[in-house]
C-alpha cells in the first residue's frame, strides 16, 4: 500500500536535510524503515583537474561506510526489493553509475571484506573507453571498465545494469533516439555478457513519463533516478530514489536532530 503522505510511494528528503550520505548515524532511523539505496560514481583519489569533486569517494570513507552498514546488520538488497515490505529486515542497495574502472580497482576488496554486493550501471557504447560525456564539459578523464573487467566484477558476485548506450540526456533527444539508447543498451549488454539485464539508470537523472514508459517497454524491472529520498511499499519501481554517498563537512549533530524531528513527526 502506498504511503498516504506521498502519492508516488516514495519519500523525499525533508527540505532542511542534505541529500548526501557520509555516515550511517544520522540516517539510521530513516534507513531502518527500508527502501534505501546509496548512489556512488567514482572510488579513490581525485586526479588533477577534476571539476565535480563530489563524484569521488575515498577508499577509506567507502570502507568506513560499508563497515558501519555491516555492523548495524544491513544486507545488500536487489533494487526490485526496495518497494517491497520486509518488516524487521535491514537492507540497502549499493549502486554505482557509469562503470568506472576505479570502482573495480578500489571497490572489490572492501565489498568482499564486508560481505556486501553492489550494482554498476554500464554505458555499453563506451565500454573500455573513457567518460566522454563528462570530458565534453571539461571534466578530467577517467577510464571505464572493459569487458574483461566487467566479467571480473560479475564473477565477484556483483551485478550490472544499463545506463544507455552513450549517456545522453534522454528527455532532450528525439523519442526514436531515446528508444534506441534504452533498448540498445539492454540488448548489447545481454549479448556481450550472456545474462539478463534487469535494471536501468537514467543518465544525469534525466527522465520524464515518456522516457519512463520506454524503459518499462524495453523489459527492465526497475529504474534509478538521482532524486534524493527513500522508496516505500507501493512505490514506482521506475522512479527509485537514492542517497548520494560522498564526504561532506557538516555539523552532524544538528543534521541528526533535524532528521529525528522529521521522522518522529511523519513516521
Amino acid at each position: 500500500m502506498t504511503d498516504p503522505l506521498f502519492s508516488d510511494g516514495h519519500e523525499p528528503l525533508p527540505p532542511e536535510f542534505p541529500g548526501v550520505f557520509s555516515r550511517l548515524a544520522p540516517f539510521s532511523g530513516w534507513l531502518e524503515r527500508g527502501g534505501g539505496a546509496l548512489m556512488y560514481h567514482k572510488l579513490g583519489p581525485r586526479p588533477a583537474g577534476v571539476r565535480l569533486k563530489g563524484l569521488y569517494v575515498s577508499v577509506s570513507l567507502f570502507q568506513k561506510q560499508l563497515g558501519d552498514l555491516r555492523s548495524a546488520g544491513y544486507r545488500s538488497a536487489d533494487l526490485a526489493e526496495l518497494t517491497q515490505a520486509v518488516p524487521g529486515e535491514r537492507r540497502i542497495a549499493l549502486t554505482f553509475d557509469d562503470g568506472f574502472e576505479n570502482v573495480l580497482r578500489n571497490g572489490l576488496d572492501p565489498l568482499r571484506t564486508h560481505g556486501l554486493r553492489a550494482i554498476q550501471f554500464l554505458v555499453p557504447g563506451l565500454v573500455g573507453r573513457t567518460n566522454e560525456w563528462e570530458q565534453r564539459e571539461g571534466e578530467a578523464t577517467e577510464r571505464l571498465m572493459d569487458w574483461n573487467q566487467i566479467r571480473e566484477w560479475l564473477a565477484a558476485g556483483h551485478d550490472v545494469g544499463a545506463h544507455t548506450c552513450t549517456h545522453p540526456r534522454l528527455s532532450r533527444i528525439p523519442r526514436d533516439q531515446a528508444r534506441e539508447e534504452i533498448f540498445g543498451s539492454k540488448a548489447r549488454l545481454e549479448d556481450a555478457l550472456g545474462r539478463p539485464i534487469r535494471h536501468f539508470c537514467y543518465p544525469f537523472g534525466d527522465w520524464n513519463p515518456a522516457v519512463r514508459d520506454l524503459v518499462q517497454e524495453a523489459g527492465f524491472v526497475t529504474a534509478c533516478t538521482t532524486e534524493a529520498g527513500m522508496n516505500r511499499p507501493g512505490g514506482d519501481v521506475f522512479r527509485l530514489r537514492r542517497l548520494t554517498a560522498r564526504y561532506v563537512s557538516l555539523n552532524w549533530r544538528n543534521v541528526g536532530r533535524i532528521l529525528r524531528q522529521w521522522v518522529s513527526g511523519r513516521g
